[in-house]
């Protein structure tokens, strides 16, 4: 497929996207010397951001690809909440699926940079799950818009903050199966094993060990390959991505295979996993075969690795590359 033809297809899609809203908040600034009351660096900070995090980032990148994001979710009634959905604002996302509730905080996560570096981050939260109501406040929200929208898939973003329960999962997985929708899930532990049925799962090695409570040890590629198979058969997933860092991605369909991440510059590794899913979703649902999609998902999560700080993919640059390393072709 031709990047142009790639382009025009992305945007004409929508994309759902549930699961669990954060600010993501920055102080960046330089370190010169050591504070005299403890051993920790001093940032004279010149500079504070708010950014979207969690599932607003999937909306970012998909966004940044030309597609129609819908983002479902929560935030708390307090001064984060109103922050988050002024940022929403500023990035022309919508909030009329975003309920507010009156229980939780808005999840933020507090960032000090230090000459480029991150030096601490501090996160205000609760992740205790949506009340009963909530929840079937977002499920009425979803099967509204799934009557009247045309909603080419559905994406999952699940950090374990409490918006995705196992029912919200079962009755959404019901109502996609029932207008013909692919699912795309980026897992986290607590609800890893409620997600069979699903199109694509895309967990990483560590949410792989920790979801399965099985610490397994893999001293080969062969091997991982084995349990990456075994895991998508017991799951009853269309697909599997696996994604593993500096290792690049494992993908399973009817064969495997495995694409090496390329090299960079790493400066911050915020955010990938939500590259990765935005990509993956964005390609396959614009037609291009798991395996192709599943190399410009490994490519875009490598791209964002060198911006500091959780920020979507850079669609000209992505193009860029991707028709350098021959996964797409010129126009």
């Amino acid at each position: 497929m031709t990047a142009s033809d790639l382009e025009y297809k992305l945007s004409q899609l929508k994309v759902l996207v549930v699961g669990d809203l954060m600010l993501d908040k920055y102080l960046l600034g330089r370190v010169n010397r050591i504070s005299p009351e403890a051993p920790v660096p001093v940032v004279e900070v010149y500079q504070e951001e708010a950014r979207l995090g969690g599932a607003a980032n999937v909306a970012l990148n998909l966004q940044a690809l030309g597609v129609t994001p819908i983002l479902v979710g929560a935030i708390g009634d307090d001064s984060s909440g109103k922050e988050f959905l002024k940022v929403l604002a500023q990035n022309n996302l919508d909030n009329q699926q975003i309920i507010l509730s009156e229980n939780r905080r808005t999840t933020t996560k507090f960032r000090v940079i230090g000459n480029q570096q991150q030096i601490v981050r501090v996160d205000k939260e609760d992740t205790f799950d949506l009340s009963n109501d909530e929840t079937q406040s977002i499920l009425f929200n979803i099967k509204k818009l799934l009557q009247k929208d045309d909603i080419h898939a559905i994406i999952f973003e699940d950090y374990d903050k409490g918006v995705i329960t196992p029912e919200l999962i079962e009755k959404i997985v019901f109502f996609s199966n029932f207008y013909n929708i692919p699912t795309f899930v980026d897992p986290k532990f607590k609800n890893f094993k409620y997600y069979g049925g699903c199109t694509v799962f895309k967990p990483n090695l560590r949410e792989l060990k920790t979801g399965l409570q099985n610490q397994f040890q893999w001293n080969s590629l062969e091997e991982l390959k084995d349990i990456a198979f075994a895991i998508r058969d017991y799951l009853g997933n269309a697909y599997l991505v696996l994604t593993l860092s500096e290792n690049g991605i494992l993908c399973v369909g009817n064969e495997i295979r495995h694409y090496p991440a390329y090299y960079r510059q790493i400066a911050d590794v915020s955010g990938a996993g939500d590259t990765v899913i935005s990509v993956l979703t964005a390609c396959m649902t614009a037609g291009l075969d798991f395996y192709t999609a599943c190399q410009l998902a490994n490519l875009a999560g490598g791209l964002v690795c060198e911006k500091i700080g959780v920020v979507p993919i850079d669609k000209k640059e992505w193009f860029q590359e991707a028709i350098q390393k021959k996964i797409l072709h010129e126009n």
